[in-house]
């Protein structure tokens, strides 16, 4: 039903390593003892556990690995019901348990015996006729058409593999259609709002589906959309430096619960993509265990080894990256790194509505045209204008991770009088607000070495605090160092606070601040013009990751730095942070230079000089006139955004007709 014609003989040849991983994995299910008695906690791992251990069966014959299948199956099809703290037989539990022992029913087929085949089958069309029609009821709501949520992937993919398997036509028609909707549905950049801990949850079931219908249907819907042909470029320039770590935008339980080799196989097979089968080769060889064990996210990595079998393609040439930057306007996200190596610095900055650009104007065409309610943007955070920054091999500017009450506070934002935006402080904080709640990234530029983008957050404030107008400018030079300028109005004075949150207490100096974690340090200097107050604190974060588990609680210290303003109409907040190494750091090296004439900010670092005129797009100083919204000088090359006119001593460099963005030499 299934086939995996041909794997047999390569099991001691060129997918040696993936056999390995099975017939392990196998032997840890042989010391486990599945519960008689459906559990309080999540049983997801059922599912897997069968389709491994059948795939072992199928491969080698071996009739030990049918009996320990049956001992995982017996026990689940033993449940009166999957899943049993949330939606039981309607949800997750049922999806990954549908999709897993029908992959293992079609592997294991008559061998089972004509007693155990029957109860097996009789038992995945009665879950598979309750999900499918939970999904027809509920359709305009909740999962069954939530097509930018994980749970709407998994129960559709499992609905599909029962299907295919008991002939049930009118649940893989659904289930397909809903794929391709999805597919057409998601951003083309291949960007995933809700993170990337839940990208490596749920994109796998992507691929599970599109894999089951050209395996089954002999159709191919893997460049529907360009969903899923770009999404390991953006999954890629999620890695922290040295790989192993994620930035943790959206809901992350942790940093290192964002791998998956065996999805990572899957698109470079499907697309020829070599980064993709190095990151899988390096991951395999040399995070998984670590990943398996401190990863939050449950089954995890390890029961994964099936699909490592089934996708790997050894034909595919591994391609370490090579673009050190990138950017993703669906998600209105900006990466950039110094280079690829383990003690770079990398920075991450976002600025988008909830569920990003393309789910949040298709949720509200979907809401019009047939009343339906398709975006639960719950793992999407309030973090427009926000970045995480990592350097010498750790974490210095951090994120919140998972959140069940989301504030602009967890984030290093800009906060007013104290406040954050509206409709904050619950789990989906995008819920029922107004359509032009919308934030945005301009000015964007991530090209050799250099990053610059401005991001518009003012909309998102409660229309009571009168905020005109926030923005922030952030630029990254090639030799890694940042500059945050905020410019900041409203109608009446008000505070204005600027966080930066740290996973260590940061040290303040006279006129510099240290954050310092482990092997790493940044210096935070203040060039303000403002007097400020800076006080820090601690801000806890906690969360419940799982319905299906209520008693599981994630707890997270942030320590965070808070440098506020006096009570005024127009604020302007300028901070440059330089990245070091903790143990023999490098002193800071930023100052703030005189304008000639003009608007804007001219800054300068040892060997590299930024200029930022984000609004008036004039400034003169330290020998450069420019019409543009910034000059930022490097190493010989010059970045120019937007610019129209510069000029260095007098000696035009760059002049058009219309405002360009771009790179160019700076001799």
């Amino acid at each position: 039903m299934f086939p995996v014609d041909g794997l047999r003989d390569l099991l001691t040849t060129t997918h040696a390593a993936q056999w390995r991983r099975l017939h392990e994995q196998c032997d840890w299910y042989r010391r486990q003892r599945p519960p008689a008695e459906h559990p309080r906690a999540s049983i997801t791992y059922f599912g897997p556990a069968a389709a491994n251990l059948a795939l072992a069966y199928r491969l080698t014959g071996n009739r030990a690995y049918l009996e320990e299948a049956w001992r995982w199956i017996s026990t689940a099809i033993s449940y009166p019901h999957w899943g049993k703290a949330h939606l039981p037989d309607h949800d997750l539990d049922a999806g990954w348990l549908l999709h897993g022992l029908s992959m293992a029913c079609g592997w294991l087929g008559d061998d089972l015996g004509p007693g155990r085949l029957e109860a097996l089958c009789a038992k995945l069309r009665l879950q598979g006729r309750r999900l499918y029609d939970h999904a027809v009821a509920s359709e305009g709501g909740w999962w069954s058409s939530s097509y930018w949520q994980n749970h709407n992937w998994i129960c559709h993919a499992g609905l599909a593999a029962a299907g295919y398997l008991l002939d049930e036509p009118a649940w893989t028609t659904r289930a397909r259609r809903n794929l391709e909707t999805v597919l057409e549905l998601l951003p083309e950049d291949g960007s995933d709002s809700e993170g990337v801990v839940y990208w490596r949850y749920g994109v796998p079931w992507l691929a599970v589906h599109a894999d089951l219908v050209e395996r089954l249907e002999g159709v191919s819907l893997w460049d529907r959309g360009g969903f899923l042909r770009n999404t390991f470029g953006w999954r890629l320039h999620q890695c922290a430096p040295g790989f192993e770590e994620n930035a943790d935008h959206g809901d992350c339980h942790d940093r290192r619960s964002g791998h998956s080799p065996a999805l990572y196989h899957k698109l470079a097979a499907v697309y020829r993509d070599g980064r993709a089968r190095w990151l899988a080769d390096l991951v395999s060889e040399r995070f998984l265990w670590r990943e398996a064990y401190e990863s939050g996210v449950k089954p995890g990595i390890m029961p994964e080894a099936y699909l490592e079998l089934l996708w790997y393609d050894p034909s595919v040439a591994p391609e370490p990256p090579r673009e050190t930057g990138a950017y993703f306007p669906d998600l209105g996200q900006l990466t950039t790194r110094t280079s690829w190596a383990g003690d770079a610095a990398y920075l991450s900055f976002k600025s988008a509505p909830g569920g990003g650009h393309r789910a949040w104007r298709e949720s509200r065409r979907l809401r019009d045209e047939r009343g339906w309610d398709t975006l639960s943007a719950g793992h999407h955070h309030p973090d427009a204008g926000s970045f995480v920054l990592a350097a010498h091999g750790a974490f210095l500017a951090v994120d919140d991770g998972y959140c069940n009450a989301k504030r602009a506070a967890h984030h290093n934002l800009v906060l007013v009088d104290g406040s954050g935006w509206a409709g904050e402080g619950r789990y989906h904080v995008y819920k029922d607000l107004p359509d032009d709640r919308v934030p945005g990234m301009r000015d964007v530029l991530a090209l050799d070495g250099f990053a610059h983008a401005t991001s518009s957050t003012a909309m998102m404030f409660p229309e009571e605090l009168g905020v005109l107008r926030c923005d922030r400018t952030l630029v990254v030079t090639p030799r890694g160092r940042t500059v945050l300028l905020d410019t900041l109005a409203a109608a009446e004075p008000r505070a204005w606070t600027m966080l930066l949150h740290t996973d260590w207490p940061a040290d303040p100096g006279a006129a510099d601040l240290a954050l310092v974690s482990g092997p790493a340090l940044a210096w935070v200097r203040r060039l303000s013009p403002e007097p400020v107050e800076v006080t820090r604190d601690v801000t806890e974060i906690e969360a419940n990751p799982t319905s299906s588990t209520p008693s599981l609680r994630i707890v997270k210290t942030l320590h965070t730095v808070r440098t506020t303003t006096a009570r005024v109409r127009e604020a302007c907040l300028l901070h440059t942070i330089e990245p070091s190494a903790a143990l023999h750091p490098a002193p800071p090296t930023s100052a703030r230079l005189p304008l000639d004439s003009g608007y804007g900010t001219a800054l300068s670092f040892d060997g590299e000089v930024v200029l930022l005129s984000p609004a008036e797009r004039k400034i003169t100083a330290a020998g450069i006139e420019a019409e543009a919204a910034a000059v930022i000088v490097s190493g010989g090359r010059a970045a120019l955004v937007e610019a129209v006119s510069v000029r260095r001593d007098g000696e035009p460099v760059h002049e058009s007709p219309r405002p360009w963005t771009g790179v160019v030499d700076w001799p």
